[in-house]
Formats: structure tokens, sequence, C-alpha cells
């Protein structure tokens, strides 16, 4: 009989294909809805969908995600191309099946608008972003006006906290508190016998 993985680490397979295959779908997506947003929404009144939940309108963002820090498009470009490193670098590592997910999200989110800030104009890192969904308001007054990369950003994002916080490791093993593993400890210790005098020996 072949002897199984004792190692919890082992046991896990590396998801690094998870991670570039998702991060490849959310910018093939997010590329693909922009360019459609340019050629039907450009010069055009925003389209309004799904009862006035949402309106389809075309911006064009210098900022963040959600049309944040507006004026430092160069920064934040140098910062989105260094985490789209470091995501791939990490990805070896990573046997987390939700892990995965979350880095692929924000993997492919940021290559997304990474893309926009290369070749749209005024290009050299500077592009400006192509947001074109906005929630409850045809202009943004509700919610900023966003495209596909920036929630899978945020929700990828969000997924990895929540992971930290329960205690999942990138590597697939969950992590206890230490005062759990006290616990624990103490339940699994055995009680101190007795003497024939009723003392502890």
């Amino acid at each position: 009989m072949s002897e199984q993985p004792t190692d919890p680490v082992q046991a896990h397979p590396r998801r690094a294909r998870t991670i570039i295959a998702l991060g490849l779908g959310v910018l093939v997506l997010d590329l693909a809805t922009k360019i459609l947003a340019v050629r039907f929404l450009e010069e055009r009144e925003p389209v309004r969908v799904l009862g006035g939940l949402l309106y389809l309108t075309l911006h064009r963002n210098p900022g963040a995600a959600f049309s944040m820090a507006t004026s430092l498009t160069w920064l934040l470009s140098a910062i989105t191309l260094l985490v789209a490193v470091v995501i791939v670098v990490a990805s070896r590592r990573i046997r987390s099946l939700p892990w995965a997910i979350g880095l692929g999200a924000i993997l492919g989110g940021a290559l997304g608008n990474l893309v926009d800030r290369v070749f749209r104009e005024p290009g050299g890192f500077q592009g400006h972003v192509v947001d074109f969904l906005s929630l409850l308001a045809p202009d943004g007054s509700v919610w900023p006006v966003f495209n596909v990369a920036d929630p899978a950003i945020v929700g990828g994002a969000i997924l990895l906290v929540l992971l930290t916080v329960i205690g999942v490791e990138p590597d697939g093993t969950r992590h206890r508190s230490s005062k759990a593993a006290h616990e624990k400890t103490a339940q699994e210790k055995p009680a101190p016998e007795k003497t024939e005098q009723g003392e502890e020996a």
C-alpha cells in the first residue's frame, strides 16, 4: 500500500494555474467590456438598465478604483505593476483555493486597469482608465462610476482579509489562535494522579 502524505501542506496542490487562469479571465472580460463601452457609449446619453439600478455611461478616470486618487496616476500605475509582479511570483507558493481566487481576481483587475494606463491617452503610465458602470444614477453621484476590473480588485482584497481573519493560510492550512491552542492542550493533558491519602502525586 502506498503511503499517504502526512504533511497538510503537501496534501494541497499548488494554485498558480488557478491564479493565472482567473486573472486572464478577468483581464479579457474587462478589456472586452471597455472596448464595447468606447464603441457604443462614446458621446451618447447614459443608458438606463435594470429599471434604473444601473446606468451605462462612459467616463475617463485618471485615478484608482472607483475614481480615487485621480492626481496620482503615475504612482498608481507603478503600484499596480508591482502588485501584479508580486502576485505572479508568489502564486507558486499558494495552495489554498480561496486565496487563489482572491489573488486571481486582484491580478486580473490590476492588469485590466494597467493596460488602460499604458495604452490609452495620454499614455506613458498616465493613461485614463475607461469606466462605464454607474449605480442608481447616470452621473456617478450615488456611487463612483467603475468598470469590471474595479469590483474584481476590491472583492479579491476583501476575500483575502476575511481569509486572514478566520485563519486560513495561503498554504491551505488553518491557523488556530494561541488561546484555542492552549485550551486544547489543557483538555488533552491528563489529570494529576492522587496518592492514597487523597493528595496529588
